[in-house]
């Protein structure tokens, strides 16, 4: 893929999930301080921000950040890596600290999850093959376009995204798709349209950083 294009949408500030249901905050804290290890949860699929490199070790800027903490706090990480529907479905129950992973604050979210940081903003961007005729949005009206499940992206892609956190900045919607499909990962989306225009998928809408990095693939 050789060609992305903004659509004018900046997402909410991404932002680190600590679990606090069933337990608050402080609590949390509590036990990893007692530990001496802090369990973080990260997408394996997300590269640049996080991924499994070439020495099969876990890699990206949301991994580094995990260390941080962990530095910071005086423990031991340990990564676990579920899948992205299970991270957002909430249901932790203890298996993991804390969520590092660029997700986008929202008061749904809110409700299950408290955001005690928010440590970087990205914009969101479009990615088509490399041989689309597509060189605006508009040109994607009526195409098939992936994006990864409960995410942002895809709520996007489907018009009906809220960004009602503090300081979400407003937004347009500029795609009107066919069809969305929703994949667990962005990975897999974007492999589905390397297999060529229109195959499978017309389009995928994912984090600016994550269609670079796959550009590079």
């Amino acid at each position: 893929m050789t060609f992305w294009n903004r659509p004018q949408l900046t997402l909410a500030a991404m932002a680190l999930a600590l679990g606090a249901y069933p337990a608050h905050a402080g609590a949390v804290l509590d036990r990893v301080l007692a530990a001496g290890t802090l369990k973080v949860a990260t997408d394996a699929n997300w590269a640049p921000q996080s991924f499994v490199n070439s020495s099969n070790e876990l890699d990206g800027f949301d991994v580094d950040v995990a260390k941080a903490i962990g530095k910071h706090l005086g423990v031991k990480v340990e990564f676990i890596t579920p899948g992205w529907d299970i991270i957002t479905a909430g249901h932790w129950a203890g298996r993991w600290d804390m969520h590092a992973g660029s997700m986008t604050p929202t008061k749904k979210r809110a409700e299950i999850f408290d955001f005690p940081a928010v440590y970087y903003y990205t914009p969101a961007a479009v990615a088509v093959h490399k041989d689309s005729k597509a060189k605006t949005l508009a040109d994607l009206d009526g195409k098939v376009v992936g994006a990864t499940s409960t995410s942002t992206f895809e709520a996007y892609a489907k018009k009906d995204l809220t960004l009602d956190a503090a300081g979400a900045p407003p937004f347009e919607y500029k795609l009107n798709p066919k069809e969305v499909r929703s994949y667990e990962n962005s990975t897999t989306a974007f492999d589905d349209l390397r297999l060529g225009d229109g195959v499978r998928l017309d389009a995928v809408v994912s984090s600016l950083p994550s269609i670079l990095d796959a550009e590079k693939a």
